[in-house]
């Protein structure tokens, strides 16, 4: 087997749970091969690039083995390997995830109490 359905190689690499799920993202285009969109239905061999439009930067992709069968993670693994520049872009990104300040942070006291909202309101001129 050289080459296999696109949605069932991406069930079986574990980029999806189900295939319906995969058939889904392709159809949404956040999955395309070679660059170009693709459908469930097209055909995928080793050596082609898949980019993966999952989570924040895009994984890109490039096939090695083709299988039908979906196996465990590290038999998964094997089915592709994560070109440099996806590499790269991800850890940019948690670096710089991990950088950003705390939202929470701007937030010295929380919320108002029932007596601190009724003095804001008296300051305001409500009852």
């Amino acid at each position: 087997m050289d080459k296999i359905r696109l949605d069932k190689w991406l069930w079986a690499a574990r980029f999806y749970k189900t295939r319906s799920l995969a058939v889904q993202e392709i159809g949404k285009g956040r999955v395309s091969v070679n660059d170009q969109p693709a459908k469930p239905s097209r055909e995928v061999a080793p050596g082609d690039l898949i980019t993966i439009r999952k989570e924040d930067p895009a994984l890109h992709v490039r096939v090695v083995a083709v299988s039908g069968v979906r196996g465990p993670a590290p038999a998964a693994r094997l089915l592709y390997d994560e070109t440099p520049e996806s590499i790269a872009a991800r850890t940019r990104a948690a670096e710089m995830r991990r950088l950003a300040p705390e939202p929470a942070l701007g937030i010295e006291t929380g919320r108002p109490t029932k007596r601190d909202r009724r003095l804001i309101d008296q300051m305001r001129g409500k009852s």
